[in-house]
């Protein structure tokens, strides 16, 4: 008697792909959206999320649907998330809705993704996870070395080009709806730690009661009580992963004492403004 072979994983893909785009139509938009920012734990944030029972995962983490696919419309987005007869069914078992949501980190620095997103998913509920600009600037530099998507030899140099690099690019990215930035989305180092003005643009679409921020330290070092923070505010009940382990965590060396120095001092009036838009002192400067 012989056994028939599995299926190869790429024929599963495509067809799970067709699958999806042919019931689009019947396919729900996201409950939330973890907005970024990159290199701050949001893939360990989605990780734990899509374990829950009361979360159906989207197809994939980063979509990058309001950043990078816009053109591709709503209806390839709807292909990612779960059909709505499934949400019935979950709330006809479980009496509760089946949310689903996704993490595209480059959202929170977009210009445009606040508008596109609010012209989509008016209802959906953001979640922001800040990480101290330097370390994060940091981190950055060195996960885009690994990818081969940075030449310069050192951050320093890094940052020095950066205005020179980013010059236009986030206005041709307003007046251009298909337009993509490399260099704005690889080579912002210092631009993506300005969380005070993304964070701005966000509010001027989306209510404040909407939009959850976190810092990445904290959810470091208590993750299950900033997970529960998660779950309330998107309306989840409690509830655990297995365990609460790092993902796509990238080691990077210590930086040199006066650099770190340096980008702390360019970073500190942008995290003052912060603290005041937020109510409360994240203690990045005593970290420096």
């Amino acid at each position: 008697m012989t056994t028939q072979a599995s299926p190869p994983a790429t024929w599963l893909a495509v067809a799970d792909r067709l699958q999806r785009s042919l019931t689009a139509g019947l396919r729900t938009l996201p409950d939330y959206l973890v907005l970024g920012a990159q290199k701050a734990g949001t893939t360990s944030l989605h990780r734990y999320l899509e374990q829950h029972p009361g979360v159906a995962p989207s197809a994939v983490k980063e979509i990058h649907y309001f950043s990078l696919e816009w053109s591709r419309g709503e209806r390839w987005y709807r292909s990612h998330f779960p059909t709505a007869l499934r949400r019935a069914r979950s709330r006809r078992l479980q009496g509760r809705d089946l949310l689903s949501g996704e993490a595209s980190p480059y959202y929170l620095f977009h210009p445009l993704a606040p508008r596109r997103a609010r012209q989509t998913v008016p209802d959906a509920r953001l979640i922001v996870l800040l990480r101290n600009p330097v370390e994060r600037a940091r981190s950055h530099y060195h996960h885009n070395v690994r990818w081969g998507v940075e030449e310069l030899p050192t951050l320093a140099e890094a940052v020095e080009r950066e205005p020179e690099r980013l010059a236009g690019e986030r206005e041709r990215l307003l007046a251009d709806e298909r337009y993509q930035s490399f260099h704005h989305r690889h080579h912002s180092y210092l631009a993506r730690g300005v969380y005070v003005e993304q964070l701005r643009a966000w509010l001027e679409h989306f209510p404040s009661g909407q939009i959850l921020v976190l810092e990445s330290g904290e959810f470091l070092r208590d993750t299950p009580a900033v997970f529960r923070q998660v779950l309330e505010f998107l309306g989840l009940p409690p509830w655990e992963p297995g365990e609460y382990g790092l993902h796509n965590q990238g080691s990077a060396p210590p930086l040199e004492p006066a650099l770190r120095q340096r980008l702390a001092a360019w970073f500190a009036p942008h995290n003052r403004a912060l603290y005041e838009l937020l109510g409360r002192d994240l203690g990045w400067e005593r970290e420096a």
